[in-house]
């Protein structure tokens, strides 16, 4: 099965082409204005550079977040796109999940959890458990304080972080979890989600591809904020 897995989610965008689960072409960029114009040109440059075409790909995976509210929805846009022309097979993936399939080969851990730092303390997570390379979703994606976070994941031993989260909170996870550990492969990538997304398609998971947003985009936030200052001033 050839596979064509996208990730345009965080500041890089990045693609990846699969057979099975044998990587046979990825290429990065890391570029995050200007994922819409350039997300095109590097599929093509990675389908050209096997000598591949779209007409050749069974599936298509997609990031479809948390993430960049805006790179989530170029990558998930090109994905339909592609679907409604071409009939092209497609899943969507989590960023978290994707992070999970980054650790999918560790034997030496009971339990993954995905952190991607949402910033001012908070974070996006996800706990999954490992074995035999299976890996399976146990904690629901969420958004939530880090404090929150460690709270939840202390109730689970041999457990490894990874994500740009894990980098971000690194001493405060080493400092309140006995033991932490802290994955050496924290960035996204298109083959960990290709591979995520093989697994779930054979696993007849039907994950759509609309964008996951496990919180609201920060201009309707900051919009939210004034609005209850203005209420509260107002009472």
């Amino acid at each position: 099965m050839k596979i064509l897995s996208i990730d345009t989610s965080s500041n890089i965008c990045t693609v990846a082409i699969l057979d099975d689960t044998n990587l046979i072409a990825q290429k990065t960029l890391d570029d995050t204005k200007n994922h819409s114009e350039k997300i095109m040109p590097i599929i093509a440059d990675t389908l050209e550079s096997v000598n591949l075409t779209l007409n050749d790909i069974d599936l298509i995976v997609s990031d479809k977040g948390p993430g960049s509210f805006t790179g989530i929805r170029i990558g998930t846009a090109t994905v339909m796109a592609f679907a409604d022309s071409l009939q092209i097979e497609t899943i969507g993936i989590s960023s978290l999940e994707a992070l999970a399939y980054n650790e999918r080969n560790n034997s030496e851990t009971k339990y993954i959890c995905s952190l991607i730092d949402a910033k001012n303390d908070n974070a996006y997570f996800a706990i999954y458990s490992i074995n035999n390379s299976n890996i399976t979703l146990v904690n629901e994606p969420d958004c939530d304080n880090i404090n929150n976070i460690i709270d939840i994941v202390s109730n689970y031993k041999d457990i490894i972080f990874v994500g740009d989260g894990a980098v971000a909170y690194c001493e405060l996870l080493k400092n309140n979890l006995h033991d932490c550990k802290i994955s050496s492969s924290n960035t996204l990538s298109s083959y960990s989600l290709g591979i995520a997304g093989l697994n779930a398609f054979k696993s007849n998971r039907k994950d759509d591809i609309l964008p996951l947003y496990l919180r609201k985009p920060q201009a309707e936030r900051a919009l939210e904020g004034k609005n209850k200052g203005i209420d509260s001033h107002e009472n």
